[in-house]
């Protein structure tokens, strides 16, 4: 670092609520690159809306019933205090290493590389795994190989050739992963719209009801927590877009406008969808019904031929599986920078920040991340396909764990101007407070859940497989941080400071 940056960060942290010097002019990225539709769209496409709900709401219904409305909407209140507190610190700190940074700025370097580096990377992976597991199997059985989905060999091959053109295109650009996004997501939006408004003209689809988004009708605490903890799955991955904000035009403001866009057009169009399959199927526990336990892991799939016919009911299969590869391609553009920041600020090896000279992006961790990605999915699968699925419900886990801490880590930081005005307090401390309480409540409800051996399809000793890969997961990332602690002592000695100032600048490389 030059001795006009090294000042710049001295000043940074001399002056207090200051934000952290770290820009594209740092670390390689090509600014400007991304508007507030193209955030937005990433955002959108790395929860992949129609597989998301696909999977998830009739395992609500199992829990509540007709109250499935409601429960997304009381999912969606935690989702949405959080993304108060990701607007608040990017508008302080717009680095593309986002939890990781505001954790460390907040609670020292410790906490900033588990909780805000370890955890949502782990996560990311994870989710890796599924995504490119069920693109694969949609993608066979759209082109009516049937056969071939049933196969777990060949399912998992078409996984790794996802991966591999998932990891090409990120590796050329968040301008051209952001186009292929507007196509992949436009498909999505026009499927889940195109089936609801299909189920509401059905002849015999019920009147939809108000009463279906009343609160307090959950009959006790425990039905409420789960389909709540679902519900955290089902908006999860929005923050993605936060990573590409030193790309993005007015950095400190497109991406936080982007999260609160992103967050309430997928409360939108759940709910829509939601109410249009309830209207049309019910939630009986037979047939067609969205409390049959036969239908809960994909309602689009047993709802769209009746609904839409044969022919558009493959166009649903088609959307569930660009849902999959679009969030598997805004996994690769969002991880590597990540691990970009951690390096350029000290935290990972300096191989992390390897800028491609002509595309502008982490070369070397995107690469990276498509790798382990592919090597986790093939060793869970030889460990067990079950253990697979364990290791996708794990995520509600991890999820809970970040966000809460980056949601507390608002009101930490900003902890001495919240008396500055009534817009301070309820922005960067009422709200994000609440957000982060009950994120971590969620927590520790659905790690209490977990440790039942009958939770999920595998256990180990009486302790249920979610729970062991939630928690292990976790826990994991403690002994791997005292080897890289051991290794890059200052980052860890210096707690907060240290992401004031970059480690690496640019350090572009000269690879095709």
């Amino acid at each position: 670092m030059n001795p006009t940056d090294a000042d710049a960060g001295a000043k940074s942290e001399a002056a207090p609520g200051s934000s952290v010097p770290a820009g594209p002019a740092h670390k390689g990225l090509r600014s400007g690159s991304v508007s507030l539709l193209g955030a937005v769209a990433l955002g959108l496409s790395s929860v992949a809306p129609a597989y998301s709900i696909a999977v998830t709401l009739g395992l609500v219904t199992l829990a509540v019933g007709h109250l499935a409305p409601a429960a997304l909407l009381v999912g969606f209140v935690p989702i949405l205090l959080t993304a108060f507190a990701f607007r608040e610190l990017n508008r302080e700190m717009p680095d593309c290493g986002t939890t990781f940074v505001w954790t460390s700025r907040a609670f020292g370097g410790s906490t900033g590389w588990l909780a805000g580096g370890w955890v949502p990377q782990i996560a990311t992976l994870i989710a890796m795994t599924a995504l490119s597991q069920v693109g694969a199997t949609y993608l066979l059985q759209v082109l009516g190989l049937q056969g071939l989905a049933d196969n777990s060999t060949a399912v998992t091959v078409t996984a790794l050739v996802l991966l591999g053109v998932t990891t090409v295109i990120a590796r050329r650009g968040v301008q051209i992963a952001a186009s292929v996004q507007y196509a992949l997501l436009g498909l999505q939006l026009i499927a889940l719209f195109g089936f609801g408004f299909a189920a509401f003209a059905r002849h015999g689809a019920a009147a939809p009801s108000l009463a279906w988004l009343n609160p307090f009708a959950f009959g006790g605490v425990g039905p409420f927590a789960e389909s709540v903890l679902l519900c955290l799955f089902i908006y999860w991955g929005w923050d993605a877009l936060i990573t590409v904000n030193e790309e993005s035009r007015d950095a400190d403001r497109v991406p936080g406008q982007a999260v609160l866009v992103s967050t309430f057009v997928l409360l939108g169009t759940y709910l829509f969808t939601a109410f249009a399959a309830i209207s049309f199927a019910g939630t009986g526990s037979t047939g067609l019904g969205l409390g049959n336990a036969d239908n809960a892991t994909d309602i689009l799939a047993t709802l769209a031929p009746p609904v839409l016919g044969s022919a558009l009911g493959t166009v649903a299969k088609l959307a569930v599986c660009v849902s999959a590869i679009s969030a598997l391609l805004t996994c690769l553009v969002s991880s590597p920078r990540g691990s970009l920041s951690m390096a350029a600020h000290g935290a990972l090896p300096t191989a992390f920040t390897r800028i491609h000279p002509r595309h502008r992006t982490p070369a070397f961790g995107t690469v990276f991340f498509g790798g382990v990605a592919a090597a986790l999915l093939v060793l869970l699968e030889l460990v067990s396909a079950r253990f697979l699925g364990d290791a996708i419900l794990s995520i509600g886990l991890l999820i809970a764990c970040y966000y809460g801490t980056t949601a507390l880590a608002c009101v930490w930081h900003f902890r001495k101007r919240l008396r500055e005005s009534p817009r301070e307090l309820l922005l960067k401390g009422v709200l994000p407070l609440l957000g982060g309480l009950m994120m971590l409540a969620a927590f520790a409800r659905s790690a209490h859940d977990m440790i039942a051996p009958d939770y999920g399809s595998t256990s180990f000793h009486g302790i249920g497989g979610v729970f062991l890969l939630g928690i292990g997961s976790i826990v994991l990332g403690v002994p791997v941080m005292l080897v890289v602690r051991a290794r890059f002592r200052r980052f860890f000695r210096d707690g907060r400071t240290a992401v004031a100032e970059l480690t690496v600048t640019d350090p572009s490389e000269t690879e095709d």
